[in-house]
């Protein structure tokens, strides 16, 4: 199900989010000019009971969707560790066993020690999920740590 072909043009996989998200994922990154989006294809180890998209992965999604787009988007903490504080989800309409589920993020505000954001999620361009959070600032992440 999780074939290369079956992903969009212009995203590759990403590295990132230590050993849960590696095991949860893959995520892919497509990065071009100011648009920052990111993305996975719907599993069969991903769905509930019906079949659909189970809330908690959308959660870890949407709880790395956030954080590594503000990393992409403002150059105050392009190398922070943002670890979550809030995490608000609205799940708008289920993802389906192999739906395309894309996401896109926006920093709203940075101040000296928090991070606001706010995203948006689709599942093959179907509005899913609403998400805003805040994080705080942490240390800088290190320079061997996977991003």
């Amino acid at each position: 199900m999780s074939s290369h072909a079956e992903i969009p043009p212009g995203f590759s996989p990403l590295q990132s989010g230590g050993p849960f998200i590696q095991h949860n994922g893959p995520l892919y990154l497509r990065h071009e000019g100011s648009v920052v989006q990111f993305g996975f294809r719907v599993e069969r180890r991903h769905v509930n009971p019906m079949n659909n998209l189970h809330g908690g992965m959308m959660a870890s999604f949407c709880d790395m969707l956030l954080p590594l787009s503000v990393h992409r988007k403002s150059d105050q903490v392009a190398d922070r560790f943002l670890p979550t504080i809030s995490l608000q989800i609205d799940y708008l309409a289920p993802a389906p066993l192999g739906a395309w589920v894309q996401g896109e993020a926006e920093p709203l505000r940075v101040t000296r020690s928090l991070v606001f954001a706010q995203g948006l999620v689709t599942a093959d361009g179907v509005p899913c999920a609403r998400v805003s959070g805040v994080f705080k600032i942490g240390p800088a992440v290190p320079s061997n740590a996977v991003e």
